[in-house]
């Protein structure tokens, strides 16, 4: 059984886990808000989907601590999205509805009450899916367990493509399953032509995943979160264009060279 997670500040007020199994915190110690709102709501467009009022289906890999999903309930609510949004996320090692409680993710998030609503969610999971009704127009479906056992999409009434993915593993290095080219293809195989994937790593490995499996790539400048670069993606090039993208054929013959490992 893994070690509990510890609760840690980070530079903008908000809260991290730091895990001891991977070694790594979930989020940067540089602002855990700041960077999950540039990561995975502006860099992938994902703020100007949700301007749009059209229904929204959003892949995460890796729950956490479930901010994506509190900063996405605040997006809703600030923008007066109206439209219904299927939320689906899997995570193998759900931190316990305790640690849920005594998160803070700052002042801007507490009209949110996100303490009860992730410690409902934790409290109440069982191995494989878990269908979570967080109110009338987003519904939550729940993977518990690892990346490769997870079947896409789940059995539910709204099989829409996912618009979105929001990738939030460990890091290549410490939690390679979540980094492989099946799962990449897995995922791309359930997105829509102009889906967009964003994730906080700019690892090669992964990148050269992501290219064998199909998925153009660019970098994403990040110095405002204090990183020098992250990750897009998109089975679209055009949703690109304003990025520089890597060169993902060469990337494709390193990973089969076996550069990668």
């Amino acid at each position: 059984m893994p070690d509990k997670p510890i609760i840690q500040p980070t530079r903008d007020g908000s809260s991290t886990l730091y895990s001891s199994q991977f070694e790594q915190p979930y989020h940067s110690r540089s602002g855990a808000v700041a960077e999950s709102r540039f990561i995975y709501f502006e860099s992938n467009k994902l703020v100007e989907i949700i301007l749009n009022r059209e229904p929204l289906s959003i892949l995460e890999i890796g729950f956490g601590t479930g901010l994506n999903l509190v900063l996405l309930l605040d997006y809703i609510e600030k923008t007066g999205f109206d439209s219904k949004v299927s939320f689906t996320t899997v995570d193998a090692y759900p931190i316990d509805p305790e640690t849920a409680k005594n998160l803070n993710f700052g002042e801007d998030l507490n009209h949110i009450d996100y303490p009860n609503i992730l410690s409902h969610i934790f409290s109440g999971l069982q191995p494989g899916w878990n269908f979570i009704k967080i109110k009338e127009q987003v519904d939550v479906h729940f993977f518990y367990g690892l990346f490769d056992e997870m079947v896409l999409p789940p059995k539910t009434n709204s099989p829409k493509p996912f618009d979105a993915v929001l990738h939030d593993p460990f890091s290549p290095e410490s939690n390679p399953e979540g980094w492989t080219a099946d799962l990449f293809q897995k995922i791309a195989a359930h997105s829509s032509p102009n889906a967009i994937l964003s994730t906080y790593s700019s690892a090669s490995s992964g990148r050269a995943a992501m290219s064998i499996a199909g998925w153009h790539v660019a970098r994403q400048p990040a110095r405002t979160i204090g990183k020098r670069e992250m990750t897009v993606a998109s089975l679209s090039e055009s949703q690109l264009s304003h990025l520089k993208r890597v060169n993902e054929q060469r990337l494709a013959e390193r990973w089969k060279a076996g550069d990668f490992g």
